[in-house]
C-alpha cells in the first residue's frame, strides 16, 4: 500500500473500485459515488496508471475486474470499513458509550444467546441501540464481509475461511420434529421412524447444514429421504405451513422448546432421530476490530449459558 500511496493512490480511488466491485458498471458505481460517469472514468484511468496494469475489462454487460482489480477492490472495501468503524468508534467515544450494534445469528443462538444479552443492555447499556440478523452462515458470512454486520454466531461458510474468523465452538445442538398440535403421530405414543416418511418435511435448501445434518443421520439409518414439496430457510414460513399441513419440520431443539409449549398450536413428536447440527461459534472479520460498544455487547452476548444453535442453518 506504501508503494500505491507514493505513486498518488487516494480514497476516492479506493471507493470507486470498491463500488465497482459491487455494482459491475461504471455508470452505477459512480451513482453511488454522487460523481459524473466521465470522472468515474478519469478515476479508474488513474487507478491503473497507478497500479501499472488493467484492473478492468469491458463485458457485454458493464465492466468486469481483473484478478488484480479484485484484489484491490477487496483491499479498498477492507480499507473503507475500518475507517467507517473508526468513524463510529470516536462518535462513540464522544458520545459517553453512545452506539449502534449490528449482529447476525442464526436461530438458535439469537434466542438463547442474543436475546437475554439484549435484554441485560436495555438496563446496561440504554444509549446502546441494537439491530439484528437471523439468517443461515452463509447469509451472514455474506453479510459480515460487506460490513453490514459488527459480528455473528453462526459456523464457517464454505469459501470464506481466509477472510471471516470463527471462533472456538460454543455448542452444538440437538435437532426435535415439530408438527401441528392434532397431527397424526402426535399421539404420544412410540413412533416408528419410518411412518415418519409418509409426510412432507420442510426444511432449507439442500446446501444448509441443518439439512445435510438430516439427510446424513436419516442414510446411517437406513431410511429414505423424506418427501420435500418446499424448501425455505424462512423460519416464519415453516411455523405457518407446519400449521396449516400434516408437514413435520426439523429445528433445533432449543427453538421447538420455545414454540411447543402448553397452549402452543405446536408439538414436538416423541421420537429422537439422533440429529444433531455441527457447533457454531462467533463470526467477525478476519483482522477487524470491533467498536468500544460491539465488543461489549459482543461480551454480553458471549457470556449467556444458552444451549442453543441454529435452526435455519
Amino acid at each position: 500500500m506504501d508503494a500505491l500511496l507514493r505513486r498518488g493512490l487516494k480514497l476516492s480511488h479506493l471507493r470507486l473500485m470498491a463500488a465497482l466491485a459491487e455494482a459491475g458498471q461504471l455508470g452505477l458505481a459512480a451513482d453511488r459515488l454522487g460523481i459524473a460517469q466521465p470522472a468515474a472514468s478519469r478515476l479508474l484511468a488513474e487507478v491503473e496508471r497507478i497500479a501499472g496494469r488493467s484492473v478492468h475489462q469491458r463485458t457485454g454487460r458493464g465492466i468486469a475486474l481483473t484478478p488484480i482489480g479484485e484484489a484491490l477492490a477487496r483491499r479498498a472495501m477492507r480499507v473503507l470499513m475500518e475507517l467507517r468503524d473508526a468513524g463510529r468508534e470516536m462518535e462513540e467515544l464522544a458520545g459517553g458509550g453512545a452506539g449502534h450494534v449490528r449482529i447476525g445469528s442464526v436461530t438458535g443462538p439469537a434466542l438463547d444467546r442474543v436475546l437475554p444479552a439484549l435484554r441485560t443492555a436495555r438496563l446496561a447499556l440504554p444509549q446502546v441501540s441494537a439491530e439484528v440478523v437471523v439468517a443461515p452462515s452463509d447469509l451472514l458470512g455474506q453479510q459480515l464481509l460487506a460490513g453490514r454486520m459488527d459480528f455473528a454466531l453462526g459456523r464457517m461458510p464454505p469459501g470464506m475461511e481466509g477472510e471471516l474468523t470463527l471462533s472456538a465452538p460454543i455448542g452444538a445442538e440437538p435437532v426435535a420434529l415439530m408438527v401441528r398440535r392434532g397431527h397424526r403421530l402426535a399421539h404420544g405414543g412410540r413412533i416408528d421412524p419410518i411412518e415418519l416418511m409418509d409426510f412432507d418435511w420442510v426444511m432449507p435448501g439442500p446446501e444448509a447444514l441443518l439439512t445435510r445434518a438430516v439427510m446424513e443421520r436419516l442414510t446411517d439409518l437406513g431410511l429414505p429421504q423424506p418427501p420435500q414439496r418446499l424448501a425455505t430457510s424462512s423460519f416464519l414460513l415453516t411455523l405457518a405451513l407446519i400449521q396449516q399441513s400434516n408437514a413435520i419440520a426439523p429445528l433445533a431443539r432449543a427453538v421447538c422448546d420455545r414454540f411447543a409449549g402448553t397452549g402452543s398450536p405446536y408439538v414436538i413428536l416423541p421420537v429422537d432421530m439422533g440429529i444433531v447440527v455441527e457447533p457454531f461459534g462467533l463470526l467477525t472479520r478476519t483482522g477487524a476490530i470491533l467498536t468500544p460498544v460491539a465488543a461489549r455487547l459482543c461480551s454480553m452476548v458471549m457470556a449467556q449459558g444458552g444451549e442453543g444453535a441454529e435452526g435455519a442453518d
